[in-house]
C-alpha cells in the first residue's frame, strides 16, 4: 500500500514539475523602440480577431477587432504604421497596441477590420510593407 501512495507522489510530483517547465519556456518579446517616421520593413502579416475580441491586449486596451490596430513584437505601443498588402496594392494605417511573437516569421498582426481593407481576410496572411508614418 506505501509503495502504491510513494508511486502516486512521484507521478504528481513529475506531472507538477512538467507543468511549471512548460511555462517557463514563454516567448520573451525584444524591447519595444520608437521607429522613427518613414522606416519601411517587408514580410509577412497575419490578421487576428473573433477569438480574441474583447481581451485586453498587451497595451491594457480592450482589443476591438473593428478597430485599425494591430500587433508589433517590438514597436511601441502608439505607433501608427501604413501597412501595404503587395498582392492587391491596397493599404490601411493602424496603430500598434498589442504585441505577437513573431517566430512564424511574421512581422505584423493586423485587426479584423484592417485585413478586411486590404483583402487579407481571406489568404489569412499575405506579403506586406510597413511604413512608419507620423
Amino acid at each position: 500500500m506505501k509503495a502504491r501512495t510513494g508511486l502516486r507522489a512521484a507521478a504528481a510530483l513529475l506531472v507538477a514539475a512538467a507543468l511549471i517547465s512548460a511555462c517557463a519556456h514563454r516567448y520573451r518579446f525584444p524591447p519595444s523602440y520608437a521607429p522613427p517616421v518613414g522606416l519601411v520593413e517587408e514580410g509577412v502579416a497575419s490578421w487576428y480577431g473573433p477569438g480574441y475580441h474583447g481581451n485586453r491586449t498587451s497595451s491594457g486596451e480592450v482589443y476591438d477587432q473593428e478597430a485599425f490596430t494591430a500587433a508589433h513584437a517590438s514597436f511601441a505601443f502608439g505607433t501608427r504604421v501604413r501597412v501595404t498588402l503587395l498582392a492587391t496594392r491596397r493599404s490601411v494605417v493602424v496603430r500598434i497596441n498589442d504585441r505577437f511573437p513573431n517566430h512564424k516569421g511574421r512581422i505584423i498582426d493586423v485587426s479584423r477590420a484592417a485585413a478586411r481593407t486590404i483583402g487579407l481576410i481571406g489568404p489569412g496572411t499575405g506579403r506586406v510593407r510597413l511604413e512608419v508614418v507620423g
